[in-house]
């Protein structure tokens, strides 16, 4: 307290207080603080306020029993204790003010919150205008530089250190580790500093003895920044043994050093932030052009920190320090070679174990910290693959400590600190006359710059402020629903409606669902919550189709695959990110550059294949690379089938949609790598003579043929080093053979043809197929038989598929002029699923693998889901899930990558995974292992 006393002795002049004495006294009052119940401090102490007594002024202030100086000690100081503020025309406090205790036409000092126009502290400055109250905030009190010359910064700093140190020995337990750090308290468990200091004291003392468990490995504290909460924070730092060292040799301690000390790094700007045109940095001009910086701190210091102690001040358009697919990135399982792997001690799922993030700005340096912890519940486990804050210390995740008040724990010591460094600008504040124009406010340019409002508007500085507002309302007035995120979703088919439950599960998310028939929107808007049902036709509407896409935050087109380049060419015009579950066409990745430009997403290839085949894959293949592994070879079955009691139709087949794509995919050509060659099958049919018997799973009787070019996925995988890659499509065995048939008979023919133009004459079935085969219809059968079955070779059970499917009947035809066209139309109605009915998925990988010892191993990854009579069809949940967590993770920034991406990186695919198994849709995995000694011999 002396030591206290003597600092404000030196800091204000005696110049000053003979100024304040000579005029008429000066009042000022301290209010109570009634922001939240830790709230203790105060914006001086006792023996500060007798500083200000003796210098002739008259200090009142309000009762408060919850204020860490008792108020007798004000009393014996010299000031009034009153509950009525209004003689003073300065009053300081430190947290928000009540509306209601707001005095009109007062100065009032505190921390507002209101400079980035915070929507919870609107209202306040709103009362503020009103009342004509002049604000002075601490926060804006800055030299030339731009430095905060009032603030409890070190005290932050002081108190967040003894936190994170109390919450990683807590996270450290749940891991399976006691360590020396269990027996440091959190920060307000002290009456002082230095009692903190000396438990802390003696936790190194145990630590330098070597009583870390050494499966842990080295602990490295990371301090970004050197401004005063870097400062405080170090000073408890410095209280364990430790070493501090370069920023450039953190991955070297952080691999091999000790486990009797702790090891500290302080990451500057200069270190962090790179020019994006030549990795250089000058500070005039990032303070200037944030705009032009990145930042590399979650590549160069990130991966090599345990502790991450965040006291950096960040302003919106800044880089941040780690973004939400960093978190993803920094928070996976990985390999650590950097640990000793001893028998029964628990390996650490990651370096990173807890983060500090003092600045305590939600969304901002630190972007997964979305809301502040408090001192009642200082932490929260941050689980990126969820992108979930979760309670507790057990689990999955990194420990986050982001109180907003860290300084109310050791209220005393903040209070003399922060009124020390306000005692040099208390006379310009005492002077101030909020009943006076703010031209006239005489005060130091500092005080001065501080004020927010006088008069009954915003000063000079901050009428930024109103414009932040208006743009904020503007935003809001797009929606008349509370939901901050909009998604249009174009098409209202089967699969919509898991992807409308899966968004719609929050209520942050508003859905438009736009298509061309009512009956499927207004469903789809009476089933789930905040879903708005537009009638739209796409091929009709363009003009209303672009405004609803500029009215939105993200579009999912639920449509036919080839409309999805007319689709992304809006969204780009007008920077909306966009999902799909379909391939990436050429015409797609042509957008690629454009989208980048744009600064937008298209996730493409969401659905199950393409989609969570991707997935299942690539979580393999990056689990064996990680592990020193080659892929050998690559084979992938996929497909979409009636459950195996609903299966007793002609096809072996029944159609959810429109069978046009089934028909239309038996005649493309087909490529893949087998044995280190390149096979082709050209087009026209040639695909169904390349099938499949397919027995790994024997309980089906399935079959397959390949499918689409797998010779692509080589390199889109990064498996150029297997020899063999076969993509395929799974169908009951004797949908080939009737498929060849159908092609045969000319059926699968997109070619316009006389009998089917919609304005000829009518036609039956019978009379069609006779005209196919160029026989009279009373000798059909036998006709069939003989060209279809013996001449081209096809089980004779072609001919009882066709019968059974009504092809022969004297039943007129719904003629859709070409062959095709009337097939499909014909086939959705005679194989549709029926009440009661079910579908499937089926996926098979089969991953062969060679591992460093010439082992090698095949992972067989199998995927089985059943459809839900009652709820979703099998395909609707593998497709529609996927989609709308891919959508979910665009909206909520997990996903940032700009342009034409696919689900290949860990960060998507991992996460997405995670999700679809709280839908129940899990694959399950086993391996056949061969020794080297068994493959030489």
């Amino acid at each position: 307290m002396l030591r206290a006393g003597r600092h404000i002795t030196h800091c204000i002049s005696s110049s000053q207080w003979s100024r304040a004495a000579s005029s008429s006294q000066r009042v000022i009052g301290i209010r109570r603080e009634d922001h939240n119940p830790w709230e203790r401090r105060a914006p001086f102490s006792p023996q500060q306020v007798a500083q200000l007594v003796r210098s002739g002024a008259k200090v009142i202030v309000q009762p408060s029993n919850r204020r860490a100086y008792p108020i007798n000690e004000y009393v014996n100081a010299g000031a009034k204790v009153k509950e009525d503020l209004s003689e003073a025309p300065v009053i300081l406090g430190v947290k928000q003010v009540p509306i209601d205790s707001l005095i009109p036409e007062k100065t009032y000092v505190f921390f507002s919150h209101t400079i980035k126009a915070q929507d919870e502290n609107m209202e306040l400055l709103d009362a503020m205008l009103e009342k004509k109250v002049r604000l002075i905030d601490y926060e804006k009190m800055v030299d030339a530089n731009g430095k905060r010359m009032v603030a409890f910064g070190k005290y932050a700093g002081v108190t967040g250190m003894i936190n994170i140190l109390h919450g990683l020995g807590l996270r450290l337990l749940a891991l399976g580790h006691h360590t020396p750090f269990m027996h440091i308290g959190p920060a307000h468990n002290y009456r002082n500093s230095s009692m903190a200091q000396q438990a802390i004291r003696d936790a190194g003392y145990e630590i330098s003895l070597g009583n870390m468990p050494s499966s842990i490995g080295p602990l490295t504290f990371v301090f970004t920044g050197s401004g005063n909460v870097s400062q405080g924070a170090q000073e408890i730092f410095q209280q364990l043994p430790h070493e501090y060292v370069k920023p450039e040799h953190l991955p070297k301690v952080a691999a091999h050093g000790a486990t009797n000390k702790v090891y500290g790094c302080v990451v500057d700007m200069e270190d962090n932030l790179i020019r994006k045109s030549d990795g250089g940095f000058d500070a005039q001009e990032y303070f200037a052009h944030p705009e032009r910086y990145a930042s590399a701190f979650s590549q160069k210091f990130a991966p090599y920190a345990s502790v991450i102690i965040n006291g950096i001040f960040w302003a919106v358009g800044a880089p941040r320090l780690m973004t939400i697919p960093d978190a993803k990135h920094l928070l996976q399982p990985q390999n650590t070679p950097w640990l000793p792997h001893e028998p029964g001690c628990p390996v650490l799922p990651h370096r990173l174990l807890a983060i500090c993030d003092i600045s305590a700005d939600p969304g901002g340096s630190i972007e997964f910290m979305r809301e502040c912890t408090t001192i009642n519940h200082p932490f929260q486990l941050y689980d990126a693959e969820e992108h979930v804050d979760k309670e507790g210390f057990k689990g999955d995740g990194v420990l986050v400590c982001s109180i907003d008040n860290m300084p109310a724990q050791l209220p005393r010591e903040a209070t003399d600190f922060f009124g020390s460094l306000l005692m040099p600008y208390i006379e310009d504040m005492m002077i101030s006359d909020a009943t006076t124009p703010f031209n006239q406010y005489a005060a130091n340019h500092i005080v001065k710059d501080a004020v927010i409002t006088s008069n009954g508007k915003l000063t000079p500085n901050f009428e930024y402020i109103e414009e932040l507002r208006q743009r904020k309302r503007a935003s809001q007035a797009i929606t008349s629903f509370s939901s901050d995120q909009k998604v249009l979703i174009l098409g209202a088919g089967y699969v919509s409606a898991p992807v409308v439950d899966y968004l719609t599960r929050g209520s942050n998310t508003q859905v438009t669902v736009a298509a061309q028939f009512r009956e499927e929107i207004d469903r789809l808007a009476r089933t789930f919550p905040n879903t708005v049902p537009e009638l739209l036709e796409i091929h009709r509407s363009n003009d209303e189709l672009e405004k609803m896409i500029q009215g939105h935050d993200l579009v999912i087109s639920l449509l036919p695959y080839s409309l999805h380049p007319q689709i992304a060419k809006l969204c780009i015009k007008h920077k909306r990110n966009m999902v799909t579950a379909s391939y990436r066409s050429p015409a797609m990745a042509d957008l690629n550059q454009a989208a980048i430009d744009a600064d937008i997403t298209v996730m493409n290839e969401v659905g199950v294949d393409p989609g969570i085949d991707h997935m299942l894959a690539m979580e393999c293949f990056d689990e064996v690379k990680a592990h020193g592994g080659k892929i050998k070879s690559f084979v992938s079955w996929c497909g979409g089938l009636p459950a195996p009691e609903d299966s007793a139709t002609p096809l072996r087949y029944k159609f959810s949609w429109s069978p046009r794509g089934v028909l239309l995919n038996v005649l493309s050509g087909a490529k893949y790598l087998e044995n280190g060659k390149v096979v082709e099958i050209g087009a026209g049919g040639s695909l169904l003579d390349s099938a499949f018997d397919l027995d790994f799973l024997p309980g089906f009787n399935i079959e397959g043929f390949p499918n689409r070019d797998s010779t692509v996925y080589s390199r889109l995988y990064g498996i150029e080093s297997a020899q063999t890659v076969i993509r395929g499509t799974i169908r009951y065995k004797g949908f080939i053979e009737v498929m060849k048939g159908l092609v045969q008979l000319g059926l699968i023919d997109e070619t316009p043809h006389a009998l089917l133009h919609m304005d000829g004459p009518d036609v039956t079935w019978r009379q069609f197929i006779s005209s196919l085969v160029g026989q009279s219809s009373d000798i059909l059968i036998d006709s069939l038989k003989d060209l279809i079955c013996k001449k081209a070779n096809h089980d004779e059970k072609f001919v009882e598929a066709v019968v059974e499917l009504g092809l022969l009947d004297d039943k007129l035809v719904d003629k859709k002029q070409t062959p095709l066209d009337t097939l499909s139309n014909y086939l959705s109605k005679k194989l549709d699923y029926g009440p009661g009915e079910r579908d499937m998925i089926i996926m098979r990988h089969d991953v062969g693998i060679e591992w460093a010892d010439r082992s090698e191993e095949l992972k067989q990854i199998n995927l089985v889901v059943y459809g839900d009579t009652k709820k979703y069809s099998a395909m609707a949940a593998t497709v529609g899930y996927p989609t709308g967590i891919a959508a979910k993770m665009v909206l909520d920034g997990e996903i940032q990558e700009r342009g034409m991406l696919l689900p290949f990186s860990t960060n998507i695919y991992r996460p997405m995974l995670k999700r679809l198994k709280q839908e129940e849709i899990v694959a399950k995995e086993t391996s056949i292992i061969t020794s080297a000694s068994e493959i030489l011999a």
